[in-house]
């Protein structure tokens, strides 16, 4: 995006980022962080439901169907819903990084209304890390991967420890994420964006 503020420009000592070797393999669907949660758990039952798959390098796609509960005006998404979207894609690319991160600063662009009933196709990718701060952007397309573009965003996010949440999220949400005898997920239920 242009005009970015100076807080989503990666300064000049920022490097490219780089894949984990453990990350999930191009195409692999990332799966839930946990099933209650919004952007991407099943259990939820206004959540997103987003899908999310690696892609190459520090990329990933993901698919959001706008339904009639995320609508703002008459028949079409709210904004603060594609928001969320873009945010849940853009935090979901930290596990390519295998990295803990939490969303410091999103700028989103609405460029063009998204009805109820259409599918988003996103997709982000990991521009910069600096330290600490990790730089990436998204689009959102209607139609389809290759259709016009709906909504875009630029972000900032924050690598974080464990403890980030453990002081700071419930006592019995963050017990049950970690008592999780499933690894995967629960190293999945920390990426999140508080």
């Amino acid at each position: 995006m242009s005009g970015s503020p100076a807080a989503l420009q990666p300064p000049a000592d920022a490097v490219a980022p780089v894949r984990h070797p453990d990350a999930p393999a191009p195409g692999e669907l990332l799966g839930a962080h946990y099933g209650e949660y919004f952007g991407c758990g099943g259990r939820q039952p206004h959540g997103l439901r987003l899908q999310a798959r690696a892609g190459e390098g520090v990329r990933i796609t993901a698919e959001f169907t706008v339904r009639p509960a995320h609508q703002g005006a008459p028949g079409l998404a709210h904004g603060g819903v594609l928001a969320s979207a873009l945010d849940e894609t853009l935090g979901s690319l930290n596990w390519l990084l295998r990295t803990i991160a939490v969303t410091g600063r999103l700028e989103t662009d609405f460029v063009r209304p998204v009805p109820v009933g259409t599918t988003l196709h996103l997709e982000a990718e990991v521009t910069a890390v600096a330290g600490r701060k990790i730089y990436s952007t998204a689009t959102g397309r209607v139609g389809g991967p290759d259709g016009p573009v709906a909504v875009r965003a630029d972000a900032l996010f924050i690598e974080v420890k464990v403890d980030h949440f453990v002081h700071h999220g419930r006592e019995e949400e963050i017990q049950a994420a970690m008592s999780d005898p499933d690894q995967i997920r629960r190293a999945r239920a920390f990426e999140v964006n508080p």
